[in-house]
């Protein structure tokens, strides 16, 4: 008898529960099936969610997970960046727009100039999928490189024999040269690195369950213990916490799911008429089949030469698959910014995608998909009500506005944006020459092992010296240069600068923070000098950046 107020109270908690929250408790769309070997839990789940938004997991502690990945963008990257393309010269033909990274970096962690991107941040070779086709997916990666079978990344033991492709994708950005490492860099030094950091010490605004975990277990080896029984912090159990945090994020209370699963008036009539030509005569479902708006195959769209990305070839070494991508998951796409691997278009309709599909394909016929056809041809076609419908019925508003379960923190790059720390302006070796630049993005915080600062410009094999000051000046000038660092409060670090090419100089000073928590909310200043016999006074010197050493 004792048990019939609670079951009552979850009986009458039903009945008066809204339409959309019954929608969403029965929606058609259930969560991915996670693998024998990583059951989901709240511990793994919530360890996950720290672990995705963690900035430290990267080389330069510059990028999280979730720096490409954020709900209010679909789960793809709200930032975009060139990429030179094929023949990886910028503004010719064949350029794309992909997702920024991280500066090139040798083993040691000292910059080293890119062939194509200097001493910028590097662009990936494709644009950042979404996340929600590899949930429900065999494989993952615009070319399916990350398969079902899950390989320990630092012992190559089988970990997962089946369903772990999730896995196989997360293990690889950490470790990418281009996206979050330096070279050199494995999952054996990212779990070091991860085991002595503080948990999402960079980050604020942290989400409930978020900080309630760190309250409870404030270091990483007790947020392991209790999602993994042991304290022990190791590469394979980063990734499955990842992947089960992940399988979380399920986008199931969209107009479409509540309007299937009977109220009527979740979509428009614009919508339901959008659906219907998605459902029939548009032959959109062949790619992007319900309730997951994806399928494991790959296609051939036409946008571009398949010698420009062979795409799944690459993976299969079948000339028949060349130029093919994986069919990306429509669910939460109207809040993507762009679309395709390639980054090709920006809109969904009028133009861009919808147009794409009017036309039946791109412009490169070769190898193109046979089940394109042009649907500017079908009688009745109305693209701007099916674009409606996949850009606005199949967006889960939770995922747009970054509410449980697609809450999370605010990054440090976010609040402190490349370059916002800078102040003051650098004295080039002739007007309108070259202007010396610092490199200075990385966060301060005690015990950052891998701080440094960089210097790009000026020429090569010259004397240089860097200055770190505890007060900044406002550009009192001395030996022909602004001084914008109190060198009566500095110190020197010198070193003779390397050459890129050319003639022209960078350099790297690493200064490692003690792991003192005295150093918190301590400043200081930084400014490059850089000897140059053919100017006036000798010396050119780059503006000056500050830094704030946070918890």
């Amino acid at each position: 008898m004792k048990s019939l107020p609670l079951l009552f109270a979850s009986v009458a908690a039903v009945a008066f529960a809204s339409a959309g929250e019954l929608a969403a408790q029965v929606s058609p769309l259930g969560p991915p099936t996670a693998p024998f070997e990583n059951p989901i839990t709240p511990e793994k789940a919530v360890l996950g969610k720290i672990l995705f938004w963690e900035e430290q997991i990267s080389s330069d502690d510059s990028m999280a997970c979730g720096t490409c990945h954020q709900p209010s963008a679909g789960f793809a990257d709200p930032r975009e960046q060139a990429h030179p393309g094929f023949d990886g010269l910028f503004n010719t033909v064949d350029d794309i727009v992909t997702t920024p990274g991280v500066i090139r970096a040798t083993s040691d962690g000292k910059f080293s100039p890119d062939p194509v991107f200097g001493l910028n941040e590097q662009s990936t070779g494709r644009r950042t999928p979404d996340i929600f086709g590899a949930l429900y997916s065999p494989t993952a990666f615009w070319d399916g490189r990350a398969e079902d079978a899950f390989y320990d990344p630092v012992t190559g033991a089988l970990s997962i024999t089946y369903g772990g492709s999730l896995e196989s994708q997360v293990a690889g950005p950490p470790v990418s040269t281009a996206e979050m490492a330096h070279e050199g860099r494995d999952w054996a030094m990212i779990a070091t690195k991860i085991q002595r950091s503080l948990p999402l010490s960079l980050a604020s605004d942290l989400p409930n369950d978020v900080t309630r975990a760190i309250a409870l277990y404030p270091t990483y080896p007790l947020l392991f213990e209790q999602a993994f029984g042991t304290q022990d912090v190791t590469a394979e159990r980063i990734i499955f916490a990842i992947a089960t945090y992940e399988r979380t994020l399920v986008p199931d209370d969209t107009p479409y799911f509540r309007w299937f699963m009977g109220q009527t008036n979740a979509m428009t009539p614009d919508q339901v008429i959008g659906h219907d030509q998605f459902m029939t005569v548009a032959l959109c479902t062949t790619c992007h089949q319900p309730p997951t708006f994806t399928q494991p195959d790959f296609f051939n769209l036409g946008l571009r030469d398949w010698q420009e990305d062979p795409g799944r070839m690459d993976v299969t070494g079948l000339y028949a698959d060349r130029g093919k991508f994986k069919s990306p998951s429509l669910l939460s796409v109207g809040l993507r910014p762009r679309f395709m691997h390639n980054g090709e278009h920006d809109t969904l309709w009028p133009g861009g995608v919808g147009q794409l599909y009017m036309d039946g394909g791109g412009p490169v016929h070769d190898n193109l998909d046979v089940l394109l056809e042009p649907l500017d041809q079908v009688p009745g076609i109305d693209m701007a009500k099916i674009m409606d419908f996949v850009g606005n019925a199949l967006t889960d508003t939770r995922v747009r506005d970054e509410v449980f379960p697609f809450d999370r923190p605010t990054l440090y790059s976010e609040r402190f944006p490349a370059g916002s720390n800078e102040y003051g302006f650098a004295t080039p070796a002739q007007p309108g020459g070259p202007v010396p630049r610092l490199l200075a993005k990385q966060p301060a915080y005690p015990g950052a092992e891998n701080f440094r600062i960089g210097l790009d410009g000026g020429p090569a094999n010259a004397n240089s010296r860097l200055v770190i000051s505890a007060a900044p000046l406002g550009g009192a000038v001395r030996g022909g240069v602004s001084l914008f660092v109190d060198p009566r409060q500095a110190r020197d670090y010198f070193v003779v600068t390397s050459d890129a090419g050319g003639g022209v100089g960078y350099a790297t000073i690493k200064l490692p923070i003690p792991n003192d928590p005295g150093l918190i909310d301590t400043y200081f200043y930084a400014q490059w000098f850089i000897n140059d016999p053919t100017t006036t006074h000798n010396m050119l010197s780059t503006g000056a950046a500050g830094f704030r050493i946070r918890n």
